[in-house]
């Protein structure tokens, strides 16, 4: 069986009350592929997962936008694991890289906090990306193979993660990779989790991308071999969300 396409949208620190009941009214309305097709995930802030979850129907799965390190306790300003499951949610998204560059979250971090969060059952869609300055120095290979290692040698198994590949300089930027560079990338990936890990894992690991994907890039973007969905950052506030959502149907 192939890998299920998987599209994540991420709100980041946006919204109001009044503006996330549009979002989920848009996505109840909303006509998406079946369940065998696409696999969808919405990451709301944490002040509004509850009302999401209980008002977004059942097709959309949801996934905070981080969680701590280690079990709850003082750590004033997080949130464990532990509560996410509480909640009853699913997926955790760990090591974006505004989280990186803004909490200066460290390589090391991000994998500890990947394989705490697996430990306790959630699902974990683990970002890595370069810089426009490593890019052009031509260590985007070397960057992202680190910055896999990293959570690789924390983990000890790959079933319950998604990778997710997003430039830096192609996130809120309107710059995208284009979809011969996301592919590059992605066969990258897929080869150093051959190389590293094993076959299988390379071969059922989805790697989506995520750097200014719209409603008008998306399409292209699906049909190369190694990409296997989008993190949506921006246009996941949207309606043209929906359309990056039946990009998936490009792989049937």
């Amino acid at each position: 069986m192939g890998r299920l396409f998987f599209v994540g949208g991420n709100w980041k620190c946006n919204g109001t009350s009044e503006e996330v009941k549009k979002i989920v009214s848009t996505l109840n309305a909303a006509q998406v592929p079946s369940k065998d097709v696409v696999e969808i995930v919405v990451s709301p802030p944490f002040v509004f997962i509850p009302s999401v979850k209980s008002e977004l129907k059942p097709e959309f799965h949801i996934a905070a936008q981080n969680c701590w390190v280690k079990k709850g306790g003082a750590f004033t300003g997080e949130i464990s694991a532990e509560m996410l499951l509480n909640l009853g949610i699913p997926w955790v998204i760990i090591g974006h890289s505004e989280r990186r560059a803004l909490m200066h979250e460290s390589n090391e971090f991000v994998g500890d906090k990947v394989a705490y969060a697996l430990s306790q059952g959630l699902k974990v869609i683990a970002c890595v990306g370069e810089t426009l300055e490593e890019r052009d120095a031509g260590t985007t290979m070397k960057v992202v193979a680190a910055q896999t290692k990293a959570i690789a040698d924390k983990i000890k198994s790959w079933d319950n993660v998604v990778l997710a590949y997003e430039p830096v300089w192609a996130i809120g930027t309107g710059k995208v990779a284009s979809p011969a560079q996301a592919q590059e990338v992605h066969a990258e990936l897929r080869k150093w989790l051959e190389t590293n890990i094993k076959a299988e894992v390379a071969a059922k690991t989805r790697i989506i991308y995520g750097g200014s994907v719209n409603g008008s890039n998306c399409k292209e973007l699906a049909g190369q071999n190694d990409l296997d969905g989008f993190l949506v950052g921006g246009a996941s506030l949207k309606p043209e969300f929906i359309d990056i959502i039946k990009a998936a149907e490009v792989k049937k």
